[in-house]
């Protein structure tokens, strides 16, 4: 899957693993990378939510259309998908399987 960034900031802070670690700590940053490498990997974001570490679910009220990965409690990884138009099923939901870019919006406690 092609990830892009919200911002070059973001992009160096989840990509610079000093730079993460320091932010972050070791355990966030870790699992950033892996969730990461996750995204990577997937052909689409169908096979990231069927991670059951990755948690992964759309968000709703003013974060509707955002998607929020697990990191470390409370922290989450939230991505949108990189498409215009963006994949929906018939009944106007996400079509996951069809997301195959996303962007990293920001790490952030969404509680």
């Amino acid at each position: 899957m092609d990830i892009i960034f919200k911002t070059s900031k973001l992009e160096k802070e989840c990509n610079d693993s000093r730079l993460s670690r320091k932010k972050h700590g070791t355990e966030r940053a870790d699992r950033l990378r892996r969730r990461l490498d996750e995204l990577r990997a997937a052909n689409n974001l169908e096979e990231i939510r069927s991670l059951p570490q990755a948690r992964a679910h759309e968000l709703i009220g003013d974060r509707a259309g955002q998607i929020s990965l697990d990191l470390d409690h409370p922290y989450r990884l939230i991505i949108e998908p990189a498409h215009d138009p963006i994949p929906a099923k018939e009944d106007g939901g996400l079509d996951w399987q069809k997301v195959t870019a996303v962007r990293v919006l920001e790490i952030a406690d969404t509680h």
